[in-house]
């Protein structure tokens, strides 16, 4: 698959077929993909907490929130939970910096989700949680700042992206069907010459 079909397939999931697991190998090889990624002055201060246990994931789902703009919907559905999360996290001994590496977690974790793609999985990035709630409720050391949840698994939707004309909403939607809908701007309307 090219990187543009990836990336048209990497759609935020939020209903997973709970009849596919997610394994450590699987995982791993996500983060791997994030480790060789880009990193600024190559710091790599970010470590990566893998979660596929039963209890893990129950962890995990009490502490995130998904689809706010769906806030209507009780998402993920009974019986549609992420099969294993990957908990992006910052050690704190390598940098303190607070902002200086939030560019490395956008970079590792577009990384994460399209090699979940080529997995043929889905995912979607989560930051709604309280930082010190999950540390908690994962029992990591002081030292970890979990920044960024990314939730994974076989998709169970259908998601589809819609071109939009210039002032029309960017909200996500789901129809009567759960078909859900991403609206994109044209690519005329977001590119700039000079």
């Amino acid at each position: 698959m090219v990187i543009k079909d990836l990336i048209k397939k990497n759609r935020s999931v939020r209903g997973y077929d709970n009849s596919r697991d997610v394994t450590i190998e699987e995982l791993r090889e996500m983060v791997d993909c994030a480790r060789l990624s880009a990193s600024s002055v190559n710091m790599q201060p970010l470590k990566y907490i893998l979660v596929n246990t039963v209890d893990g994931k129950a962890r995990v789902l009490k502490q995130v929130s998904f689809a706010a703009k769906l806030s209507t919907l009780k998402l993920p559905h009974r019986g549609s939970e992420p099969m294993a999360y990957i908990v992006i996290c910052q050690d704190e001994q390598i940098s303190k910096s607070e902002t200086g590496f939030l560019r490395d977690v956008g970079i590792v974790a577009q990384s994460i989700t399209l090699a979940a793609t080529e997995l043929g999985l889905g995912a979607c990035m989560l930051g709604y949680f309280s930082p010190d709630k999950l540390r908690q409720a994962l029992d990591l050391s002081e030292n970890l700042k979990p920044l960024l949840v990314i939730s994974l698994g076989k998709s169970v939707e259908d998601i589809r992206i819609v071109e939009i004309e210039e002032g029309e909403s960017t909200d996500y939607y789901r129809d009567e069907a759960g078909i859900h809908y991403v609206p994109k701007r044209k690519l005329d309307d977001v590119i700039i010459t000079r």
